[in-house]
């Protein structure tokens, strides 16, 4: 698991991937504690007690320092939000299979409701 150190202070997203070329660039004490490195990507899961909105605001927060593909898995609302850099929000419908597209080239995860 990645932290990283965002503008709101630190954050732990439910499943994050950085470039192993960017994890190697930094120090062996920043990639200590909440690395100063914002993930390639990540997964947020909308837990049964969280409000939306924050997490939203979270995923774009994630975009503003250099996020390149997220996803927002919403199971209350049956849909994923899917966050590019520089591309509106995507919202599809749960089943869906995502890909890691050109950031996670061969990954994939397929949900169910």
């Amino acid at each position: 698991m990645i932290s990283f150190a965002g503008a709101e202070g630190n954050r732990s997203p439910d499943v994050a991937w950085v470039n192993l070329e960017r994890w190697q660039a930094l120090t062996p004490e920043e990639r200590e504690g909440f690395p100063p490195i914002c993930p390639d990507f990540v997964i947020e899961l909308r837990s049964r007690t969280d409000r939306f909105k924050p997490l939203q605001n979270k995923m774009q927060e994630y975009l503003a320092s250099g996020l390149r593909l997220g996803w927002l898995i919403n199971r209350k609302g049956k849909q994923v939000e899917i966050y590019r850099q520089g591309k509106d929000v995507e919202v599809v419908a749960m089943p869906v299979v995502l890909s890691g597209e050109k950031v996670l080239p061969g990954f994939s995860l397929a949900l169910s409701i």
